[in-house]
């Protein structure tokens, strides 16, 4: 069996979605004739703890781990909640602070590529040594945070093995670069960063088409496309909410503000007394103030359910009972090519999926393939508005379900048989 080192940052006790894709890999690569071999930061600065995905652990997976030294320790003396929202990525838009200003410029131009540049060189070191020890012929990388690949770059230079960097996010082409504050010649920094690896590596994994069209203008090194996905399927019987309910699962950040969505909403509850009794509005998992302060000001605070965050397994029983699924993307350019890893999830919760996102947004493509809801953009209003009046009829006749289609391509362990393919 081909042993395999795979480098992270996220790994349990770790939440939220960065963990789950090398999770789920591992968990099924050796059906594959592939044997991993992990290696993990000893102390890391989780903005999410999730012991619940510590059961998907194979029991006698190899696993080394080395300390890392980390700022936002040290962040977290002058405001423990700033620094807590900028390491898992929520940037306030709005009523930035003085200490949060500085933060985010700090951040953005004295750590380059990111916070966790000061495992790089104790990490080249220590696995110096491990290669060799465990007859180590193929690396993988996996980022954000992008430091990471710098240890796969270092080492395949050093010990010339097969190196694969798995992008489970772009680099600089990512929405939330343009809120650090950076300086030209940091910006120029990353950019030459992301050079580097896209030329270095020997194979590279994106998670969209839209992140390899954009990676094959830096790079002629072969790229393919490997999804994220869901691990289970939806049990046949599920109870299913009593309420209307339109359920978010993850961080909604301020950037991903539907206003559109709340004033359909808005309308339709001052509209139809039947929606306005059976609406409720369900977030699971961290909200911005600037998203409720939106929804206060539709007048839809009374339909508000803010959950907070919960174990995966809680968000997905969750997911499988709400009557709609909402998905919400930051309306850019940049954006287009993002998917989130809850899509799929979502899918296999079985539950009509609405997604509000920027115009030709990746996810689009992939929820009409699978017949699995409805997208709209950020202008839209009276399509979004039939479709959802549309839905609430049918929840009425208790008949609101989703008739997927060929879903199981984007299973965790299908997904896991392609990466076997390029490894």
């Amino acid at each position: 069996m081909k042993k395999v080192l795979v480098i992270t940052y996220y790994w349990p006790p770790a939440g939220g979605p960065g963990v789950q894709r090398w999770l789920k890999f591992v968990k099924y690569l050796r059906n594959f004739g592939i044997e991993p071999v992990l290696y993990i930061p000893e102390n890391p600065h989780y903005p999410l703890i999730d012991k619940s995905f510590e059961s998907d652990i194979p029991d006698d997976i190899t696993i080394y781990k080395h300390p890392i030294w980390e700022p936002y320790r040290f962040a977290s003396l002058l405001s423990r909640k700033k620094t807590e929202r900028i390491s898992s990525g929520i940037i306030q838009h709005k009523n930035q602070s003085i200490l949060e200003q500085l933060m985010l410029w700090v951040r953005g131009n004295f750590f380059i590529p990111d916070a966790r540049k000061y495992w790089v060189r104790p990490s080249i070191k220590f696995l110096y040594d491990v290669i060799d020890k465990e007859g180590i012929s193929s690396i993988i990388t996996t980022g954000p945070p992008h430091s990471v690949h710098l240890i796969g770059h270092y080492l395949k230079e050093f010990k010339k093995v097969t190196w694969l960097a798995d992008f489970r996010d772009p680099w600089t082409s990512i929405g939330y670069h343009k809120k650090l504050k950076l300086t030209g010649i940091a910006r120029n920094r990353h950019k030459e960063l992301e050079h580097l690896v896209l030329n270095n590596a020997d194979k590279i994994v994106v998670t969209s088409q839209t992140t390899k069209d954009e990676f094959q203008q830096l790079t002629r090194k072969p790229i393919h496309v490997i999804t994220n996905g869901f691990d289970s399927v939806t049990p046949a019987k599920v109870n299913l909410d009593k309420k209307f309910t339109i359920s978010h699962v993850g961080s909604m950040l301020s950037a991903r503000n539907p206003e559109n969505f709340w004033k359909v909403l808005s309308e339709l509850v001052n509209e139809h007394s039947a929606f306005k009794a059976a609406l409720e509005l369900r977030f699971i998992g961290v909200v911005s103030e600037d998203i409720l302060k939106s929804l206060k000001s539709f007048g839809l605070d009374n339909y508000l359910h803010v959950v907070g965050y919960v174990k995966h397994d809680e968000a997905v029983a969750y997911q499988r009972r709400s009557q709609i699924l909402l998905l919400a993307e930051i309306d850019a350019p940049e954006t287009v090519g993002i998917i989130p890893g809850k899509l799929f999830e979502y899918m296999a919760a079985a539950r009509p999926i609405l997604g509000i996102g920027p115009e030709d947004w990746e996810v689009a493509k992939l929820v009409a393939d699978t017949k699995t809801g409805a997208i709209f953009d950020y202008k839209a209003h009276f399509q979004l508005k039939n479709v959802l009046l549309n839905w609430f009829q049918q929840y009425q006749k208790n008949a609101l379900n989703v008739a997927s289609n060929n879903i199981n391509q984007y299973s965790r362990r299908e997904l896991t048989r392609k990466l076997a393919e390029h490894i």
